[in-house]
């Protein structure tokens, strides 16, 4: 955990991100969402497809121009519109893992010219030969060989695909990197130890990530503080610890109960929810969990 006095690597305040479908229609994927991730630490946010928790994560690197809210990243605000300059800077201080290493990874590019495109880019490398080794030192970083350099995406596993993705993430030494559920596509075997590789590159480096994913054991593994995010907006947040032994929301409650447990004489009981997510484009008013919660009253609507 982060020291009292220590002041926050990334701040999100009031984050709104809001997509007009229609005339009559606006999706509020993410409404007023606010949380501090601290240098060498990880924020997990968990909840259901569709909560807005990707949403977030391209929001807080600006992938998306935020509808309202601030984003202060080192204390500077990148909230609006951002010059060259600031655009190049976050560029190799904010990186992201992608959820799809089938997608997010070109196929026309050989794994080397992929992890060394930000290098060329920045200009990190004196020169070509600097920038090969280089990427042989990330290949090597995530458990791939040199000899993999000059293989194309479409030669590789899904979970040497993610390795990847990392690589290419790792390649400009950020400070922050979002992890959009980079576990989520891989076989259970792989999923520990691509978490693993993060986190001793976390260790190594001081590395801060957001870290979202389904897996609400990872997320307690991996995660300093917790985040849980319902229908845009996140209903409860505390430390990793906390979270676990004393949930708080009926729906974080709903969340954990659903965790197995390896001791079969341990008993607990199942909450299981009633109905769907609604739709994000059109929210029950009031408190936007009441169709669902089993506690819920005429004063929650």
């Amino acid at each position: 955990m982060a020291g009292q006095n220590a002041a926050p690597l990334l701040k999100v305040e009031g984050l709104k991100q809001y997509f007009r479908v229609s005339k009559s229609y606006t999706v509020k994927a993410v409404d007023n969402v606010s949380f501090e991730i601290y240098p060498g630490e990880t924020y997990g946010l968990v909840g259901e497809s569709g909560s807005g928790k990707s949403t977030i994560g391209r929001s807080v690197i600006r992938l998306y121009d935020p509808t309202a809210g601030k984003i202060t990243f080192e204390g500077q605000d990148i909230s609006g519109r951002l010059n060259h300059s600031q655009n190049n800077t976050l560029r190799t201080q904010m990186q992201m893992i992608f959820q799809d290493p089938y997608a997010s990874l070109n196929p026309f590019f050989t794994v080397g010219e992929i992890i060394a495109e930000g290098l060329e880019l920045h200009k990190l490398c004196a020169n070509a030969k600097e920038r090969r080794e280089r990427v042989y030192e990330l290949l090597n970083m995530v458990g791939l060989s040199k000899e993999h350099a000059n293989r194309f995406p479409h030669e590789f596993s899904g979970g040497q695909r993610q390795r990847v993705g990392i690589a290419r993430a790792l390649a400009l030494n950020p400070e922050f990197i979002v992890c959009d559920e980079p576990i989520s596509a891989l076989d259970v075997s792989i999923q520990a130890q691509v978490v693993n590789l993060l986190r001793d590159y976390q260790q190594a480096e001081g590395t801060s990530y957001l870290f979202i994913a389904h897996d609400l054991s990872m997320v307690r593994y991996v995660s300093d503080d917790i985040g849980v995010m319902y229908l845009g907006q996140l209903v409860e947040s505390s430390d990793s610890e906390e979270i676990y032994k004393n949930p708080l929301h009926p729906y974080t409650k709903a969340l954990f109960s659903a965790i197995p447990i390896p001791d079969p004489t341990v008993k607990r009981e199942r909450i299981v929810l009633q109905g769907s997510i609604p739709s994000p484009a059109n929210p029950p008013a009031g408190c936007k969990f009441h169709t669902r919660c089993p506690y819920a009253t005429e004063r929650c609507k």
